[in-house]
């Protein structure tokens, strides 16, 4: 118990900056983050530690979003942060810089979350796509195909802002 413990905190940053790109609410990934934690911690004689932790907890942390996300639909029908209230992945540059990081966050938050979660997973989490299959318990084409479709997307968004005439 001692190593997991070890192993979750040293994950916490990343597992942090995986529930951001699911929840896209700093708030709500702090909570989610929390909960994955318990999960893991009272269901620990479930992890196998032959078997990366991180895949573990990227997996409980998903299911969990997965199930809140229903439980809102089914309460509320709430749904996610507009994409240009979002303030994670926070920046301290200044200029062009800051101005274009901004604009990426935003074109990537408007992309549906099957293809922001897969394309944030491999393009910042540094998974492979047959991590991110597992990950996510999809094919691993279906993962190259959010992958191509998120970028094919976000570049189309990137040549022709929205708002610009043609």
């Amino acid at each position: 118990m001692t190593d997991l413990k070890r192993e979750l905190i040293a994950l916490l940053p990343r597992l942090r900056r995986f529930a951001r790109s699911l929840t896209r609410s700093v708030p709500e990934a702090d909570d989610l983050v929390q909960e994955a934690c318990l999960r893991a911690l009272s269901r620990a004689h479930q992890w196998d530690p032959a078997q990366p932790l991180d895949r573990w907890m990227f997996r409980i942390t998903r299911n969990l979003w997965i199930s809140e996300m229903r439980k809102r639909t089914v309460r509320l029908g709430q749904g996610h942060v507009p994409a240009d209230e979002s303030h994670e992945l926070v920046t301290h540059e200044t200029g062009e810089t800051a101005a274009a990081v901004t604009e990426l966050r935003k074109q990537i938050y408007m992309l549906p979350e099957e293809l922001s979660a897969v394309l944030l997973t491999i393009s910042v989490e540094g998974y492979s796509y047959a991590e991110a299959a597992e990950l996510f318990d999809i094919p691993i084409g279906t993962v190259m195909s959010r992958i191509h479709r998120a970028r094919r997307t976000l570049a189309a968004q990137i040549a022709e802002p929205t708002g610009a005439s043609t």
